[in-house]
């Protein structure tokens, strides 16, 4: 198995690349659709937060790297603001590193 890395990318109605007024039944279409193109380029929706009313989106995705989260994007034509590669990071991670460290 390829490893995979996690990664959010953004979209904003400001910048054009969130859809203006889109409903959440439309959404629902259009995420079907988005999925099976993360299909075809080994990449894993794990979860999308949508603000409807300020138009925006904040999408965390697992992804052998950056490349297969554009071309996602590409097949179904949706623009983004920006694909991040992020860490986890919480209190507890912290808490777990630091006493692996310590020993």
């Amino acid at each position: 198995m390829q490893a995979m890395k996690m990664f959010i990318d953004t979209h904003d109605k400001n910048t054009e690349t969130f859809p203006e007024n889109l409903t959440p039944e439309q959404f629902e279409g259009f995420f079907e659709e988005y999925e099976q193109a993360c299909l075809a380029e080994g990449v894993i929706s794990m979860r999308v937060h949508v603000g409807y009313e300020d138009g925006r989106a904040f999408c965390l995705t697992m992804a052998p790297d950056v490349d297969a989260v554009r071309r996602a994007h590409e097949r179904v034509n949706l623009p983004f603001d920006s694909i991040t590669e992020v860490k986890t990071a919480t209190p507890g991670d912290t808490f777990f590193r630091r006493q692996s460290q310590a020993a």
